[in-house]
């Protein structure tokens, strides 16, 4: 499965890098970046292609791992190495991730649910709280 997750991800990078940020399905019209982490044992750089919500100059992020019952590992790592840097069109942007909490992430997360409503949809499938990530140009 981990080896079919970074095919998966491979491709839509390739893809997401030669056309300035655009993709084709499944993320077809959806706000799409790249995220540069370090890994948080690795130490190594993991990048991951991520939907977002653009939010006063920064970028939101969910952690939602399509509803499944733990956080992705990139949640871990920006938790573990806050800086870090995304790719958004054409351009690379070096940013600062925090994690939202209370009425700021309530906020941020319903607009994402109202946005693309697979959220909600993954709220449902799991128990936990699925984190919302600003990541601030640095």
């Amino acid at each position: 499965m981990a080896d079919d997750n970074r095919d998966f991800n491979a491709k839509i990078i390739d893809e997401f890098r030669a056309n300035a940020g655009q993709v084709g399905p499944p993320f077809e019209g959806a706000p799409l970046l790249l995220l540069h982490s370090t890994g948080a044992k690795s130490g190594q750089e993991r990048v991951h292609p991520i939907v977002y919500q653009p939010v006063s100059g920064s970028w939101a992020v969910f952690a939602s791992k399509a509803g499944a019952p733990d956080n992705p590992a990139w949640f871990h790592n920006l938790v573990a190495n806050p800086d870090a840097s995304i790719e958004v069109g054409a351009d690379t942007v070096a940013v600062r991730a925090r994690v939202l909490e209370g009425d700021e992430r309530e906020a941020v997360w319903s607009k994402q649910k109202e946005l693309m409503p697979g959220f909600a949809e993954y709220e449902a499938s799991t128990t936990r709280t699925i984190p919302v990530v600003v990541l601030d140009p640095a």
